[in-house]
């Protein structure tokens, strides 16, 4: 009996979303389900910025099967707890976003509204003293979670900070062990059918045809499957999120071996710095309306750590998505399918929701209108979710120092955002929508962390009397200091598991 089983599938373009795909398909597919293809050129470079993660990339490679000292060790990679922000609310603030929960639930109430309720009590002022991720980050330590329970340390969340290059070939040799071909060749050619419209097959410059019957987009800002042959159109978000230019450059290693990410906020945007054990990568996101690519360059280059190890590095792009993510017989994964900034090391979970999603509506042969019109709506409401936090950064801050500033505090922003912000301001809650990525742990972290100010707090919080508040939270802060004092310095713990 013949199958309608897709049989054949072509991954065009390698980098991180290349062989994230190729690695996940091949392992959960097996080896006999489909001929997996990955078709990439080595004159085609990959950007190669999203170095910093979240937690959820532990997910997918359990799902590898990778042990994780290998991986930190082949990639260069180390650990990072969270993401600290300076002067994003204000110049000469800043605040920490971990990963985790602050503090502890009690009595089925959010522990963000007993801190609310005690907040103006300088005792109890400093809302990083109630987790142990921002107060180990601070204190630049890190150990993964102990099995004890009822441990604060059995509740650790982290995630890496990792060459992508190198995670790009780490995955690569897995997928390849499990069976991928890997065509190497630039593609000159788009074949589609003319009845279908389906791509039917790409073209290399030396004439070789790679057919399929399920392609994956991977290549790029460009889009050449998704974009230049289907023509399917970009939602460009630039009104949300006006910055549109990077320019990165890795240096020598200098100051602390931190255990995050930080986001410095600069006049026309941001500065990312990211530590591996090899080096420090950083990177300077701004809007071109408001700074030349020199003067971008020149502020970054005046604000890194040590000595730079290469030339400074530019790429241009536009917030956004495409308006399908899948189309006929394509999926585009990756930036081929949108991109937002790297403010919450988001880009590498868009490629992995992407690929989970796909396999959870993995097609036949008959790409089946349903299931393509559910990826899409799940993918775009991912996708809005997502920038809604981003923006969330940029508006809610007192800067006034800039124009770019200025158009941030006051642009007109997402509606879902804009009742967010309202419910907090009233009563300090912090929700989260559905399954979005960012719980409300994240929303109030930044919130608050931005000094959005909440005019009073969940009254809930009152069925706990005011000096039982007190001596929980007096508690679960001396937890909190006696976990991190039990735990090595991230330096070490590399030095002792995973050194490169």
């Amino acid at each position: 009996m013949e199958t309608n089983r897709i049989q054949s599938i072509v991954i065009v373009g390698g980098g991180t979303a290349g062989w994230m795909t190729a690695a996940a398909l091949a392992r959960i597919l097996g080896p006999d389900y489909a001929r997996i293809t990955l078709v990439e050129s080595d004159e085609i470079g990959t950007v190669g910025v999203g170095e910093a993660t979240i937690p959820q990339i532990n997910i997918f490679n359990r799902m590898l099967g990778i042990d994780e000292d290998d991986f930190v060790r082949r990639t260069k990679g180390s650990f990072k707890l969270g993401i600290e922000f300076v002067d994003w609310g204000g110049i000469g603030q800043r605040y920490f976003h971990p990963f985790g929960n602050i503090g502890v639930d009690m009595g089925g109430v959010s522990f963000h509204a007993f801190w609310q309720r005690l907040r103006g009590e300088p005792e109890f002022a400093d809302v990083e003293d109630y987790s142990v991720m921002a107060k180990a980050a601070r204190h630049g330590k890190f150990m993964r979670p102990t099995t004890a329970p009822g441990s604060l340390l059995s509740s650790i969340a982290y995630a890496f900070h990792f060459d992508a290059g190198l995670y790009a070939l780490y995955l690569r040799e897995l997928a390849e062990a499990n069976g991928v071909r890997r065509v190497e060749g630039k593609i000159t050619d788009v074949a589609r059918n003319g009845e279908t419209g389906h791509i039917e097959h790409v073209t290399m410059a030396d004439g070789r045809v790679v057919g399929g019957q399920l392609f994956i987009d991977c290549s790029g800002f460009g889009g050449l499957l998704i974009g230049r042959a289907l023509g399917v159109p970009y939602v460009d978000w630039s009104s949300f999120l006006p910055c549109n230019r990077a320019v990165a450059v890795p240096c020598e290693h200098g100051g602390e071996f931190t255990p995050y990410t930080r986001s410095t906020a600069r006049s026309a945007g941001w500065q990312w710095r990211i530590p591996l054990q090899h080096r420090i990568g950083n990177g300077h996101v701004y809007c071109s309306d408001y700074i030349s690519d020199d003067e971008a360059a020149a502020v970054l280059l005046a604000n890194l750590d040590g000595k730079p190890l290469a030339d400074p590095r530019f790429l241009k792009f536009t917030t956004g998505h495409r308006a399908r993510f899948w189309e006929k017989n394509c999926v585009s994964i990756g930036l081929s399918a949108g991109f937002m900034e790297p403010l919450e090391s988001t880009s590498i979970w868009m490629i992995q929701t992407g690929i989970a999603r796909l396999l959870s509506n993995f097609p036949d042969r008959g790409f089946e209108p349903a299931s393509i019109e559910r990826y899409n709506r799940l993918m775009v409401e991912e996708s809005e979710l997502v920038r809604d936090f981003l923006v969330l950064h940029y508006h809610v801050t007192t800067r006034d120092d800039s124009d770019f500033w200025n158009y941030c505090r006051t642009m007109p922003i997402p509606d879902r955002l804009a009742e967010k912000i309202r419910v907090f301001q009233s009563s300090g809650r912090a929700f989260r929508e559905h399954e979005e990525l960012f719980n409300d742990t994240s929303w109030f972290a930044v919130m608050e962390g931005q000094r959005l100010g909440a005019r009073g707090f969940d009254p809930v919080a009152e069925l706990m009397p005011i000096e039982q508040t007190r001596d929980r939270l007096r508690q679960i802060k001396a937890a909190v200091t006696a976990s991190v004092d039990h735990m090595p310095l991230h330096r070490d713990y590399i030095r002792e598991h995973c050194a490169a």
